[in-house]
């Protein structure tokens, strides 16, 4: 047996041994549209995972990792989907910031910040997107200003993912005045709990609040809180984006394969899969799905020589365009009964809260616009588009 094999089915084991208890009721718990259910108790399960030293599993073991290959991470990820185990609660530090830091983080940042994330005893968030800096990124307007041992940040960002329930945010802040675009900007490392700081949540269609706008006026945060030198904001930036495109894409497609069995399910059960126009449409969401895990295969090979290349944006496009129509197929299985909400406390349904927020799919995380345009300029050498 391979040791790929072999570390699979210790995840598998250990899964089967602690998703049990106090933590049995939290299989299927949160996840896209659901990230309020059970945080509490999610975070619970997350810290127990954390001591039997499940967290951070990529990460070298002198950063408190296991130093799982690539492979293993796979594994990891795709067993964790599987168990239907509840959605993590600490992923962007582990995910996004964590890789982030050990790639170009100091000393003094690593040891200060790494091991509190792989213990999950800070929760971060992405002070990315403004109102007018969404996908376009380099536009950027928040700005921080140096005064002594302290960073002055002033601005405001907004869709900011559980930025109510995380202590810390990687802000992309403006630090040269005068400067335009990708120039001048810097990653600063802010507590959410420093004075200046108001973050106000932003209900969205599924009537949750998953995401945030955070104001920034005056707020400080300490020196040694800046990411690479002073100008290098946009370098560390499209690193931590490379990261979050990681393996546990894997385990995103073990949670669609299961959306997609539930539609088909539901359109034998309710006599819609007659309809030969619907079992079209499910047979090219099966395929399309098949695509998707091949398309995250090939974009983990570029991961794996050192860097994402354009794989990452066409997988992006794909699986988000993919996940939209399998929301809208899944309300057309559904037929009229779709449009109707369940008694108080008038709850949506797994389908209709599945149509509603696989609408930002195409949003978040680099839009199909934003992702066309990277192929088109950067991959085929394409004119770039007009901008004023």
């Amino acid at each position: 047996m391979s040791n790929v094999e072999e570390f699979r089915r210790e995840v598998r084991g250990w899964l089967r041994a602690h998703l049990t208890g106090e933590f049995a009721s939290l299989r299927g718990r949160g996840g896209p549209g659901r990230e309020h259910e059970a945080h509490t108790e999610r975070l619970a399960w997350e810290r127990h995972m954390a001591a039997h030293g499940w967290t951070c599993v990529g990460w070298p073991k002198e950063y408190g990792g296991r130093g799982a290959t690539l492979e293993e991470q796979v594994a990891f990820h795709e067993e964790y989907a599987l168990a239907d185990a509840p959605a993590r609660v600490g992923h962007i530090g582990e995910q996004l910031l964590g890789p982030t830091l050990i790639a170009f983080g100091t000393p003094a940042q690593r040891a200060r910040f790494l091991p509190r994330i792989v213990a999950v005893d800070e929760l971060w968030s992405q002070g990315y997107s403004e109102p007018d800096a969404g996908s376009d990124l380099a536009n950027v307007r928040t700005r921080a200003e140096r005064d002594g041992d302290a960073w002055v940040v002033t601005g405001q960002k907004v869709w900011t993912s559980g930025a109510h329930e995380a202590d810390w945010c990687f802000v992309v802040a403006r630090t040269e005045p005068g400067s335009v675009r990708h120039h001048g900007l810097s990653y600063l490392l802010v507590p959410l709990d420093a004075p200046g700081v108001e973050i106000r949540p932003i209900v969205q269609l599924t009537g949750t609040s998953e995401f945030n706008e955070v104001f920034f006026d005056g707020a400080r945060t300490d020196a040694g809180h800046i990411v690479g030198a002073p100008g290098d904001g946009w370098k560390v930036a499209m690193a931590t984006l490379g990261f979050e495109r990681g393996v546990s894409t894997l385990g995103q497609q073990v949670g669609f394969r299961r959306e997609l069995e539930a539609v088909i399910e539901l359109a034998r059960r309710n006599g819609a899969a007659a309809d030969p126009l619907v079992r079209d449409r499910i047979a090219r969401a099966w395929t399309g799905l098949e695509t998707i895990r091949f398309n995250a295969l090939r974009m983990l090979g570029g991961v794996a020589a050192g860097a994402p290349g354009p794989e990452a944006s066409i997988n992006k496009i794909f699986w988000a365009t993919w996940h939209r129509e399998l929301g809208e197929l899944a309300m057309d299985v559904c037929g009229a009964d779709g449009m109707l909400a369940a008694g108080e406390p008038y709850d949506l349904t797994d389908w209709q809260r599945l149509y509603l927020f696989s609408r930002a799919d195409t949003l978040y995380a680099g839009s199909n616009e934003i992702q066309r345009n990277i192929i088109a300029e950067r991959v085929l050498g394409l004119p770039k588009e007009a901008r004023p």
